[in-house]
């Protein structure tokens, strides 16, 4: 490892000054023993929406921290901690592509000498206070501490690190395992960050013996720093596991592998990488465990799957933020008010995330008192759940709860309201007549939002008197968990309408991008196409398992299991949509509809893998089987073909927003750049189309 005094150097020969450094401060903190705290707070001067990173200079002045620390004889021990909910959400990626190879070297090898100072160089007791979002680096340098706390609250936790097409490069891959053993740790840097980059949170961090302790409350720092004076005078003693060197090690390798194989389909040099760095961190020295982390970052850096995850996660922290084709921000009007038509379980959803996020009064309307009285049930046993989990107080409980009511009158509920959303039955004749019962009492400049998944937003408010102000507003389920929010435009939506929709979703905190009205718009159009090659493959004879295995590492899961998430039916009325629109290339599947006709939930029998006898007994299948790669090769090359269409009608912005679409609302892998990016590399989109996407 190169000496660090050589590193420190080379962070001024080879990055640039726009870093955002986050700084590391030191203050003495006098326990009540007379022992002295050294705490060193990460903090990089932002508010809390901005997580701290660590980029060379945020590294630097981490070392800096840390060793007036260590020199100063006053102090007994050193802990870290971040800013106000937030220890550091890893590496700064922006900083990381500035330095070139160099500088890729530079920072892995910068990252093991600082953080090791806080373990097993530095020489005094070390403590991790994890009070906030801790990720990649962000775990890391707590890891390397002697002891760490964590609040109970904290919203993620993780080593996210593989779905980015990287490895946990500064102590993660050789220091979990040896503190939680190789099967939860595989599961923390392989499993979760392919499901997804699912993270872990509150109690489940002391769980899974990642943390020593949990506190709660604003005084959680102060509980920390008490408890550290105890470890530090004895009271209190830590007892670890020793973790076994034998079979199950090996066992949890050969899993891990399984695993990854499994979601990727061989494809991702990260998870083959991250599964040698769980075997190797069986034997290795420390030096050796952090060295082949140097290396194997260096390695990475290299694959054009970081280049995708770097593209990917660009679109994620920027085109999310000023979505393209948006109108001017001073265009939208203030929503004071929202009306749901409706209050069913997608209704209700809407209630729950309009209130908590905009903090706003909300009124659900149906048919009877029963039934809107029982949306708002539903809501404020979600808000419930929250309080007793620590999440709010009992004065914003109830203070939310108040603003939730239910109505079946449309003139009462709707008389002042500012933003009205429709989540009736999927039906044009439906909708249509809820919009005129709306408009009949709802202000003249209330904007009408419908979440139609696939119907137009012209003809919906085509029969209103102010068509100008319908637009879609599109959700992914669950609602509160999937960031997407297709906002689309109809041939007659107002600019003022427009820019409200979009004013509200990012109040919602959702991802925006816009979308010109066509059939299923943009992510379900694909998915719609995806669905329809994969179900005529086997419908034409390719075994359901054999499609399913075609599509590791490309989409999220299974093709069938997703159809089984979404449900049958719904995936049948999208196609029936599309079909309909463009039967020259949107397949409907027969077999489809006798399974949705039957009222079945799925292809699939209780174990969730093999065909359940009753639906294989309903299909009529031929007797092309193909290959698993061909499968994937076709359906590929129609998804190239229907996103170059949608991109010439102008659908879409422009490739970018179908890869941001794709990765938020339907899980496409960040280390393939969504969609567009894993086409061009893969030669399919000018094979398809005669040309790349970018």
């Amino acid at each position: 490892m190169t000496d660090i005094n050589t590193l420190l150097a080379d962070v001024e020969k080879l990055f640039s000054d726009d870093e955002v450094v986050t700084e590391a401060k030191l203050r003495k903190v006098t326990l009540p023993s007379g022992k002295v705290l050294g705490l060193v707070t990460l903090d990089n001067g932002l508010d809390h929406t901005r997580p701290n990173t660590f980029g060379p200079k945020g590294l630097v002045s981490l070392n800096t921290a840390y060793d007036a620390a260590l020199a100063d004889d006053e102090i007994d021990a050193i802990a870290v901690t971040g800013k106000q909910f937030i220890l550091a959400a890893g590496a700064d990626l922006t900083a990381l592509q500035s330095g070139g190879s160099d500088g890729i070297r530079t920072i892995a090898e910068l990252g093991h000498a600082v953080f090791r100072k806080l373990g097993d160089e530095g020489g005094k007791p070390s403590f991790g206070f994890i009070n906030g979002l801790a990720l990649g680096g962000g775990l890391e340098v707590a890891l390397h501490a002697n002891y760490r706390t964590v609040i109970d609250s904290v919203p993620a936790v993780g080593l996210p690190e593989v779905m980015l097409g990287l490895v946990p490069g500064w102590g993660g891959a050789y220091l979990l395992p040896n503190l939680i053993g190789p099967a939860k740790a595989a599961e923390l840097f392989i499993s979760n960050p392919l499901n997804q980059g699912k993270v872990i949170k509150g109690s489940e961090v002391v769980e899974a013996g990642i943390a020593d302790v949990e506190f709660n409350g604003a005084d959680y720092l102060e509980q920390s720093m008490l408890w550290a004076d105890a470890v530090l005078n004895g009271q209190i003693k830590i007892e670890r596991p020793e973790i076994a060197r034998d079979e199950t090690w090996d066992e949890a390798v050969k899993n891990a592998g399984f695993f990854a194989w499994a979601k990727t389909g061989d494809k991702s040099p990260a998870a083959k990488k991250a599964v040698e760095l769980l075997a190797g961190a069986k034997t290795a020295t420390r030096d050796e465990g952090f060295a082949a982390e140097d290396d194997a970052l260096v390695a990475m850096a290299a694959t054009p799957e970081l280049l995708a995850s770097l593209y990917s996660f660009d679109l994620v922290q920027k085109r999310a933020k000023r979505p393209a084709g948006a109108p001017d921000r001073s265009l939208a009007q203030p929503v004071t008010k929202v009306g749901i038509i409706g209050a069913g379980l997608m209704a209700s959803q809407f209630a729950l995330l309009f209130v908590s996020k905009l903090k706003v009064p909300v009124v659900m309307v149906d048919l009877d008192q029963e039934r809107a009285d029982k949306g708002v049930a539903y809501v404020h046993a979600e808000l419930d759940k929250k309080l007793a989990k620590g999440r709010a107080s009992v004065g914003t409980t109830n203070r939310l709860k108040a603003l939730v009511t239910a109505e079946v009158d449309y003139a009462k509920a709707f008389g002042n309201a500012d933003f009205i959303i429709e989540a009736v039955f999927e039906e044009m004749s439906v909708k249509k007549k809820v919009f005129a019962a709306a408009e009949a009492v709802a202000p003249e400049t209330a904007v009408f939002a419908t979440n139609t998944s696939s119907l137009s937003i012209t003809e919906m408010g085509s029969e209103l008197k102010h068509p100008e102000r319908v637009v879609g507003f599109h959700f992914f389920n669950p609602v509160a968990i999937m960031p997407l929010l297709e906002i689309i435009k109809g041939s007659n939506t107002s600019d003022a309408a427009l820019a409200t929709a979009f004013a509200t979703g990012r109040g919602l905190g959702k991802t925006t991008i816009l979308v010109k009205d066509s059939p299923s718009f943009i992510v379900n159009r694909l998915l719609g196409r995806f669905m329809g090659a994969v179900a005529k493959i086997a419908d034409e004879g390719t075994p359901i398992a054999t499609v399913d295995a075609a599509f590791a590492g490309v989409t999220p899961m299974p093709p069938f299991a997703l159809m089984a998430l979404v449900g049958p039916a719904i995936a049948y009325h999208n196609n029936e949509t599309l079909a309909k629109a463009f039967p020259d290339r949107f397949y409907l599947s027969e077999n489809l509809h006798k399974v949705v006709e039957a009222k079945k939930a799925s292809y699939f029998g209780p174990d969730g893998r093999t065909v359940d006898p009753e639906v294989e007994a309903l299909l009529t299948v031929g007797t092309t089987v193909l290959e698993a790669s061909d499968v994937r090769q076709q359906t590929l090359e129609a998804l190239a073909d229907e996103a170059r269409r949608m991109l010439d009608e102008g659908v879409a912005q422009g490739p970018e927003d179908i890869d941001l679409g794709m990765i938020t609302g339907a899980g496409f892998q960040f280390w393939n750049g969504g969609l567009t990016q894993l086409l061009d590399r893969e030669g399919i989109s000018e094979k398809v189309t005669g040309k790349k996407f970018h």
